[in-house]
């Protein structure tokens, strides 16, 4: 049986993160230097001293995320990965464990992604909501709805496990929307703390500015099949990586899916590599049947 390993994606950071590996590990230490150089600034010190409010800011989560995720990646002893995937910004951390791009130019394209989705976040207020408790095709129906009848923009987002679903759009769009899926008969359906509607239309200058960036990249022959968000399923091919990559800025995270196809094509086991443990859970509510366990 096959073996995965899965990287997170934002909300899974927390202060403090990697220090272990920077106070422990010469390696580690040496690739957190090299971050704050690309980077222009001290991240490390962000992740190590700052505190919630500091870690939240888009241009410093994703590069955090994604260098955490990397460094326990890398401290893993003989590690060859027969499956990845990441979840939103995650699909960089996997893109380094399948050997498809080098540290340095994923966290460039970090970087640059954390930037352009931040001013994307400004020009139109915008949020995300979680949608507990409710079939995937109802809210889908009501996002539908609203759009239609309000001309606001409510979209899926996340699909992240069965009964778990995230929605993203213009304000007035996501309260309409919230106040109808509970209606519905949602558990729950409210807001959460984001800066803006991330992988909605509403990212689409952002989505131009990574676009240049990924064309002007070098991505290499990947030595494991990543199953990228935006199709759920097994991709090798570079080019279609990037497209997939680029598409998956203004389209919806499909995680659940990606997980049952990775399970259908003979993955049992799991190990999420990087910050907390958030698609350790995920992945046993889509199959409790399957082994899920976390390096930090």
């Amino acid at each position: 049986m096959k073996h995965a390993y899965v990287f997170p994606g934002q909300g899974s950071q927390f202060p403090g993160m990697g220090k272990d590996h920077y106070e422990n590990s010469a390696f580690a230490k040496r690739l957190f230097e090299q971050a704050n150089e690309i980077l222009g600034f001290r991240i490390s010190d962000i992740m190590f001293g700052g505190n919630e409010e500091d870690l939240k800011q888009t241009n410093v989560t994703q590069p955090a995320v994604f260098l955490h995720s990397v460094i326990a990646f890398k401290s893993i002893d003989n590690v060859k990965p027969e499956m990845v995937a990441g979840h939103s910004l995650g699909e960089f951390s996997a893109l380094v464990a399948n050997g498809a791009l080098s540290f340095e130019d994923a966290l460039q394209l970090v970087s640059i992604r954390a930037k352009a989705m931040q001013k994307a976040c400004e020009v139109v207020p915008s949020t995300m909501a979680a949608v507990l408790a409710l079939d995937d095709a109802k809210a889908e129906e009501i996002c539908n709805e609203v759009q239609k009848e309000t001309g606001e923009i409510v979209v899926p987002a996340n699909y992240n496990c069965p009964g778990q679903l995230v929605i993203s759009g213009t304000i007035k769009g996501i309260d309409i929307a919230c106040e109808r899926m509970k209606a519905a008969g949602a558990k729950r359906a409210l807001k959460l703390p984001v800066g803006g509607a991330f992988h909605s239309p509403l990212m689409q200058p952002a989505k131009e500015e990574l676009s240049a960036a990924i064309n002007k990249t070098t991505f290499y022959s990947p030595t494991a099949s990543i199953y990228q968000n935006f199709v759920a399923k097994a991709v090798m091919d570079r080019e279609e990586i990037k497209k997939n990559l680029i598409d998956q800025l203004t389209g919806p995270v499909l995680w659940s899916q990606s997980v049952k196809a990775m399970i259908a094509e003979g993955c049992s086991r799991f190990t999420e590599v990087g910050p907390g443990k958030v698609l350790q859970g995920l992945i046993l509510k889509i199959d409790k049947t399957v082994q899920a366990e976390v390096v930090n």
